[in-house]
């Protein structure tokens, strides 16, 4: 806006009762950061009717509105702001009234000032949300959380405007509200919300109340900043962890830097400008990216659209599609793993197609994206045609290659690759419907498996002579050989390996002789317990289970991800080799993401940064 339009908004906006007018202020004096150039133009209302008329006296002219509450997360801008900033920091819009059952407040009042004064009136379960430096607005409008605790839970009613000022409100019910994230519309300006909260102790509720405030300023960093900047892809992904990994503690542009005590505030030395800031937001989120997988998305909010667009496209956001289903025996667990997989990429701000896939051919979806992620269980998903398929075609994907894949798919094979290697695996003969007599070298008690089948389908075990003929027949239903398996007594641990690094082993313990389907996934014979780290296995004995897992890894030419199961032998203590899995389970029970979760990676880090690494490999 020109000084001539400027003047005769003002001229207008004075008019309105109830509305206080400031010009020519600052960022600085608005939010806890202080970047930014003039506003020329600030409006504080004190009730509804002000507001309503500030805002349709705006929209009249085309003037553009910007609502700020506390300005603790708000970035400003360098160049003057083309509109009206209004705050809501006055009058109705910052009242607490408690009621019998409910209590009322505008959005306008501190969270803080709320939590205290409603648990000294005996109202309750927010407690943790008094140490969150924000208004009511700003953390219904994130869904604000700590501990587990977000504001979102006792909410009942909410009403405001549009941007056009006409009356809107919402059952909360009515709305979704997840982890720091509510659906809220965007041109909905909250002015009041009404709670239902739980009656408790108020000195009980006191006290918590100072134990969150202390521990949040154990850990909040001092100087200007506006709070966390990015937010967490969830709550074992936060984002200040991902940025400390990134080796980003520290990084500096202009006048502000990475604080060292806690990655994720941005810190203001009275020099910074809203340049400072993106760019530093521009390059952190980037080494993130190349490092971790994961498109960290702002929880500030931006006075400048370009500025919010600048720091959304770096790096630019990469496509995946996430193969599932497939055809064979495990089909169903496939289509679980595959969803999962899915929504942890979505989640680390990937661009996700899901394919479900019944043959090994290349599709026009799988040419578009930058990246294929298999996550098809047996058959041509884990066999190598898949993965020759994509390789033909030039398309990158997760995983290990075709000849890899066949390799280590196929049950006889891995054995060649562990006896050529010098890997221990316990004795075996592969016999056939013609030939299904059980030779002298093995006694009983054997295992029965499928060479080509995997989450433990077609494999039983046989401890007499009896049961030989029904159990071959019933492992025949999966394949023309049956690969017959001395029985070795012993703990059966899994080594799960990502990138060519062992992860802590897990130990499994399951109800009867053999970790079988059951075992695995119906559990009718009892719980299988998974143990990480194992409770009767010394560390020597962990430490040779993770070289022997790696020793297959790399004699197999497995890539990416591999999960190697093996049995330590009760009487000799030998690492014996059963077999490996070139694309492990992704469920919520699966063995992989157990393990990687000991090691300190979430399941969101352990699928982006398969993908990552994946789209940049040459």
């Amino acid at each position: 806006m020109s000084n001539h339009e400027i003047d005769q908004l003002i001229g207008e906006l004075t008019k309105i009762p109830f509305l206080n007018l400031k010009n020519n202020l600052c960022w600085k004096d608005v939010t806890t950061l202080g970047v930014g150039g003039p506003i020329p133009v600030l409006a504080e209302p004190e009730n509804d009717i002000a507001l309503v008329k500030a805002l349709k006296l705006c929209r009249s002219k085309k003037v553009k509105v910007l609502i700020v509450g506390a300005g603790s997360n708000i970035i400003g801008s360098d160049e003057p702001f083309d509109g009206v900033v209004i705050k809501l920091c006055k009058g109705d819009f910052v009242k607490i009234a408690h009621g019998r059952k409910h209590i009322t407040a505008g959005t306008g009042a501190r969270l803080r000032d709320f939590v205290v004064s409603s648990a000294a009136l005996g109202f309750g379960g927010y407690a943790p949300l008094a140490a969150v430096p924000a208004t009511i607005g700003g953390a219904l409008r994130m869904n604000a959380g700590v501990d587990g605790v977000s504001i979102g839970s006792y909410l009942a009613e909410l009403c405001g405007f549009d941007m056009n000022g006409e009356p809107w409100s919402s059952d909360a019910k009515k709305l979704t509200w997840g982890y720091r994230y509510s659906s809220l519309p965007e041109d909905i300006i909250i002015t009041a919300a009404i709670f239902s909260m739980p009656q408790t102790d108020p000195q009980e509720e006191s006290a918590k109340i100072e134990e969150a405030v202390r521990r949040r300023r154990e850990k909040e960093p001092f100087g200007r900043s506006a709070g966390c900047v990015f937010r967490n892809a969830s709550e074992d992904t936060p984002s200040g962890k991902l940025i400390d990994i990134s080796g980003c503690k520290g990084m500096r542009c202009g006048g502000i830097s990475v604080s060292d005590k806690h990655a994720n505030y941005f810190l203001n030395d009275g020099t910074g400008t809203e340049t400072d800031f993106v760019d530093l937001m521009c390059s952190v989120r980037r080494s993130v990216f190349e490092k971790n997988g994961v498109y960290m998305d702002p929880e500030v909010c931006f006075a400048s659209h370009a500025s919010y667009e600048k720091v959304r496209q770096s790096p630019p956001r990469f496509k995946a599609a996430v193969l599932k289903g497939g055809t064979s025996s495990e089909r169903e667990v496939s289509l679980e793993s595959g969803a999962a997989v899915a929504m942890a990429l979505r989640k680390a701000g990937w661009i996700v197609t899901e394919l479900d896939v019944k043959s090994p051919e290349v599709s026009p979806e799988m040419r578009e994206v930058d990246l294929v992620f298999p996550v098809l269980h047996g058959g041509f998903g884990e066999n190598g045609e898949m993965q020759k398929s994509l390789e033909d075609a030039g398309i990158k994907f997760t995983g290990s290659g075709s000849v890899a894949s066949a390799a280590i798919m196929d049950k006889v094979k891995s054995k060649e690759i562990m006896t050529a290697n010098g890997i221990p695996t316990p004795q075996s003969v592969v016999l056939t419907k013609e030939n299904r007599k059980l030779p002298d070298s093995l006694k009983l008690p054997v295992i029965l498996k499928s060479p080509l089948e995997g989450s433990t389908f077609g494999i039983s075990i046989v401890s007499s002579e009896e049961e030989w003929e029904k159990a071959f027949e019933d492992t025949l239903r999966y394949g023309k050989t049956v690969l017959v398996e001395s029985f070795i007594e012993g703990r059966e641990v899994t080594v799960g390996i990502i990138d060519g690094k062992a992860l802590p082993i897990i130990e499994i313990r399951y109800p009867g002789k053999m970790y079988d389907y059951d075992a695995k996934y119906l559990h009718e014979k009892g719980e299988t317990l998974y143990l990480c780290p194992p409770e009767s296995i010394d560390q020597e004995t962990q430490k040779r289970a993770q070289e022997t897992a790696l020793k297959f890894y790399h004699a197999s030419g497995a890539r990416d991800i591999l999960r190697v199961d093996i049995i330590i032998g009760k009487s000799d203590g030998v690492m014996y080799v059963l077999e490996g899995n070139n694309i492990p389970g992704f469920t919520s029970s699966s063995l992989v993401p157990k393990a990687a979760r000991v090691a300190g990676q979430s399941f969101i880090q352990l699928c982006a940064g398969l993908a990552v690494k994946t789209a940049g490999r040459c």
